[in-house]
């Protein structure tokens, strides 16, 4: 289904009935990955997601967003739809608008929360990182300056694939520029003030996310559970769609 909200046309699904859960998925990716999961939620609920600006079959902003952008869209289509979700379900960047709505009381309605290889955590950088990175913002002024970019005008572009990452180098101008504004921003400080149980699920072999944040959300939201999927990357739902499927039914007093 399609619908405009603010201007901007989305794609988003609807299956089940009930109290709502809403599905809100990683960057990069879009509702599709959430078909397992949001039938085995609909036994009970009314599950609802939307590929959000810039993703799936929804068009992108029209300018560079951050995280509270993509929250504040995220509301204006749920009032649009008048859905209150009671549960939330985000994977990895879906994670991050998650802990803002939670924190900021932007969705007083939400009872539950399910994290699923979640977005937040900042991780510090090495020394060779930062190393690294001050070499690449150095040759970065360089190939800017008007006579080296007369003479090399495609080294510029060539240095910037080299060093983005592949979500990055994907994406267009505007999608590029989110994606600084977004990985830029630490939420660490909010997860203490998610005041709803919340559901942990997280691959052992996520190298995006990895294990070590999923135990940092345990130890800072005040009531939270782990669940770890042993050999999972990233996508751990889609790893091992059974346990993942298990986990959330047990945890939403989902019974077959």
């Amino acid at each position: 289904m399609t619908t405009t909200v603010n201007g901007i046309k989305i794609n988003y699904a609807v299956c089940g009935e009930g109290d709502c859960v809403l599905f809100l998925h990683g960057w990069g990716a879009d509702i599709k990955l959430f078909e397992s999961l949001m039938s085995a939620v609909a036994k009970k609920y009314m599950a609802v997601a939307l590929d959000m600006p810039g993703f799936g079959e929804s068009e992108e902003p029209k300018e560079p967003w951050s995280v509270d952008d993509y929250l504040s869209f995220v509301c204006d289509f749920l009032k649009q739809q008048s859905l209150s979700p009671k549960v939330l379900i985000g994977h990895s960047f879906g994670g991050r608008i998650m802990i803002k709505a939670l924190s900021g009381g932007a969705m007083p309605s939400v009872e539950k929360a399910v994290f699923i290889d979640a977005a937040g955590i900042k991780p510090k950088k090495t020394l060779r990182q930062k190393l690294s990175l001050a070499v690449y913002k150095t040759g970065k002024l360089f190939l800017q300056l008007k006579p080296v970019k007369a003479m090399f005008p495609s080294a510029l572009d060539k240095l910037r694939s080299k060093r983005g990452s592949a979500d990055y180098n994907s994406a267009t101008p505007i999608m590029r520029q989110t994606l600084v504004r977004v990985v830029n921003e630490d939420l660490t400080s909010l997860l203490p003030e998610i005041n709803v149980p919340s559901l942990l699920i997280w691959g052992t072999l996520d190298t995006a996310t990895p294990i070590s944040d999923g135990e940092a959300f345990e130890r800072l939201i005040p009531d939270a559970g782990l669940v770890r999927i042993q050999g999972a990357d990233h996508y751990s739902f889609l790893r091992d769609p059974i346990l993942t499927a298990r986990a959330v039914s047990s945890f939403l007093h989902i019974v077959d």
